[in-house]
């Protein structure tokens, strides 16, 4: 067992991370150990970059204990960059979280200055005079490579600033001027940012928290409104909107809401929130209030301007929309569903369910209300092919003159096929060799005027086996 993280009063008596507790407790007995949690640790740390995200949405984790955030454009909207990294550190140390964090021209020089340094605002002029005087591990290093790089005496990074760079590379390879070059700026490094990134967002800080589900409704339709103009510039509406709630303790909720049709009118999108929120009301603790309420366009297409028709046929498509809309808000996407055509040729792979809300979009609502154009195909399938005895069969390709199914006998009086069916080849098992047996599909009808498709899986004289399913009723 090792010590993993240290507070204050553990580093002010010396000890040590990786250090043995056994050897902990021989320097100070009474030291208090607490079993790790990681998956605490993470979301924890995860909790601090939700909070993050009211000063940029470009929030990224750095390992286990640090965060990268990007700044560009947003130091303004605080009254600079000092001004900002004051507002985060003192916020954090309200909140009981010591932290330290810099503001520099690259990631790895903020990495640096935070954990070996003494943090702050670094001007690009100053990177070398702040960089040289700090130790070789915080080049973000591998252990191996830090120690073989103290052994030769190269133990600050202004050491590495002033040794010769080919021999550099051909004793620790090229991983030691990556890591010095990101640090000093002429080699630029990316962050990923741990959520997706809005295409558009509107928010408001408020004076005095709101916690009441009507004031917040009447806020997040004020943002709608405000959102509107950035739609209509850009030609396009929302089809995912994410309403952020930032409260006052630092814990941030984040509800989402999707559309059939893209969408800009605010009144729609109020209506979708008051929705979602009757759905997790529950859910929704407002504690003292939400200070801060954001709206997100997450997902967004080109709106189409059409005029409706006199017949008002584009009426009833908006109709069925934002019925869609209101319903998936409030129970979920996947509480109403629709069919999909896929190309295949297997009567049961050839249509798949699929959320109504992602199905129903303007360009495909056509296709899916209009009928199939193959009426010699039931009208009900059933959810999976049921097995049957078959009596009396033609051969080799006739129908069955009764067969019994569920219990129950049929005496066939008409029937036609077969209609042949192979599984297209493309999806035959590459681990087996075989190909699937054809299915012989005929429409029959019994002695009572029930009418149904069954099949027969597999051919006379070719394969070993045959038998037969019922797979669905014909009007």
């Amino acid at each position: 067992m090792r010590l993993t993280a240290l507070d204050e009063a553990a580093e002010a008596i010396n000890l040590k991370k990786n250090m043995g507790v056994a050897e902990a407790r021989a320097i100070h007995p009474t030291i208090e150990v607490i079993e790790e949690d990681p998956a605490a640790d993470q979301r924890f740390l995860e909790g601090i970059a939700d909070w993050c995200d009211r000063y940029t949405p470009l929030v990224a984790l750095d390992g286990r204990d640090g965060l990268f955030l990007d700044i560009t454009g947003c130091a303004h909207l605080f009254g600079g960059e000092k001004a900002l990294l004051k507002d985060i550190l003192s916020r954090l140390f309200q909140m009981g979280i010591d932290v330290r964090g810099a503001i520099t021209a690259s990631p790895g020089l903020s990495w640096a200055v935070s954990r070996f340094g003494q943090g702050g605002v670094i001007d690009a002029d100053e990177t070398e005079r702040v960089v040289a005087p700090l130790p070789v591990a915080a080049l973000r290093l591998s252990d191996d490579t830090i120690a073989a790089l103290t052994k030769m005496g190269l133990k600050y990074i202004g050491d590495l600033m002033e040794t010769p760079r080919a021999p550099l590379t051909r004793r620790f390879g090229a991983s030691v001027l990556l890591r010095l070059d990101q640090v000093l700026g002429t080699d630029e490094e990316p962050i990923s940012p741990r959520l997706p990134v809005a295409s558009l967002s509107a928010e408001r800080r408020l004076m005095e928290p709101v916690a009441a589900e009507e004031e917040i409704l009447a806020v997040t339709d004020q943002i709608a409104h405000a959102l509107k103009p950035s739609l209509e510039a850009r030609g396009v509406g929302g089809r995912v909107f994410e309403l952020v709630l930032f409260r006052v303790d630092g814990k941030v909720f984040r509800i989402a809401a999707g559309t059939t049709r893209p969408l800009r009118e605010p009144r729609r999108i109020a209506i979708l929130f008051t929705e979602r929120l009757q759905a997790v009301h529950d859910d929704l603790d407002a504690g003292y209030g939400f200070e801060i309420l954001r709206l997100n366009v997450l997902r967004h297409e080109n709106f189409d301007t059409a005029q409706s028709d006199f017949e008002g046929h584009r009426q009833t498509d908006a109709s069925l929309a934002i019925f869609v809309d209101r319903v998936s808000a409030r129970l979920g996407a996947d509480c109403l569903q629709t069919f999909q055509l896929r190309e295949s040729h297997i009567p049961e792979k050839a249509a798949i369910l699929v959320p109504a809300i992602d199905a129903l979009s303007a360009s495909r609502i056509e296709q899916i209300i209009t009928p199939p154009a193959r009426s010699e195909r039931p009208v009900r399938l059933l959810q999976r092919p049921e097995p049957m005895d078959a009596f009396a069969v033609e051969v080799p390709d006739g129908a069955p003159a009764s067969f019994q199914w569920r219990r129950t006998r049929h005496r066939v009086v008409k029937s036609e096929g077969p209609e042949r069916i192979a599984e297209e080849w493309w999806m035959k098992d590459k681990t087996d060799d075989k190909d699937k047996p054809s299915r012989d599909y005929f429409r029959i009808e019994d002695d009572q005027g029930y009418r149904f498709w069954i099949y027969r899986e597999g051919l006379y004289g070719y394969d070993e086996k045959q038998s037969w399913y019922m797979h669905g009723m014909l009007a």
